[in-house]
């Protein structure tokens, strides 16, 4: 169930039997000629809203708005600094906590978001938090490997690029697309990993279609479909097993 579709009577229910929720966070940045820029936010929310299915859990808003200055030059990305983004974080989660909240698990989309989140998270120790992202799991790893190998790259992935397919909406090919862009040299998924790009200007030049290593042109709805079922599954399975660790043992 979606937090902002509930009442407030409902939320209170709730929480009588669960003191747990699931926070999905993306980001609203371009994601190549065939990318919606609304990507990472549409793959975390799409996921957590299918394991809370199975896992009788709440989701809350996505976080969409989060840091991504390395995409600045191409439009309609929008960046967030990263003392903003974790001053916001801050405050939802001392909000959710007030209500009784005690369990967070952040289901994640980009990863720019995972150094602020980290910082956040060891300043509330009060809190039982777990950020995970969608793609940390082996069932999803094995899948993203079965079907695009060295072609996922890094961003504009084909994978996440399915996802938004199967649940949102299949853009038709882009000229920039077809082509496979140029291979990610050795070591460069390591240097970069959590988004590391440097300046919008240098990033652009260095990828002018957007994509970073990725054909996402090899994505399809059908992948889309099995990447969230089984993506779904694995989130569902880690956030009971975060519940369960955390469970009041009675008086």
């Amino acid at each position: 169930m979606k937090l902002q579709m509930m009442t407030w009577p409902e939320v209170e229910d709730y929480l009588r039997r669960s003191r747990g929720i699931i926070m999905p966070a993306g980001s609203t940045e371009q994601h190549g000629p065939i990318g919606l820029i609304g990507t990472d936010a549409l793959c975390a929310e799409k996921i957590a809203e299918t394991a809370a299915q199975s896992a009788g859990a709440i989701v809350a808003p996505t976080l969409a708005l989060t840091p991504a200055p390395f995409n600045m030059d191409f439009p309609g990305t929008l960046s967030l600094s990263a003392d903003v983004f974790e001053s916001l974080v801050s405050e939802i989660i001392e909000g959710l906590m007030h209500h009784g909240f005690e369990s967070i698990y952040f289901l994640n989309g980009h990863g720019a978001n995972l150094a602020p989140l980290e910082a956040v998270a060891a300043r509330h120790a009060n809190a039982r938090i777990r950020i995970r992202s969608w793609w940390d799991f082996d069932d999803v790893n094995v899948l993203r490997d079965r079907y695009y190998g060295h072609w996922e790259g890094m961003h504009g992935t084909p994978s996440e690029v399915a996802i938004t397919q199967a649940a949102h909406r299949l853009v038709p090919p882009h000229p920039l697309s077809e082509t496979p862009p140029e291979p990610l040299p050795d070591g460069f998924l390591q240097a970069h990993s959590g988004d590391r790009h440097g300046p919008p200007d240098e990033h652009r030049k260095r990828f002018p279609d957007g994509r970073v290593g990725s054909h996402s042109a090899l994505a399809t709805p059908a992948h889309g479909a099995e990447l969230i079922s089984v993506a779904a599954a694995a989130v569902a399975r880690d956030y009971l097993q975060f519940l369960a660790a955390g469970a009041r043992k009675p008086a």
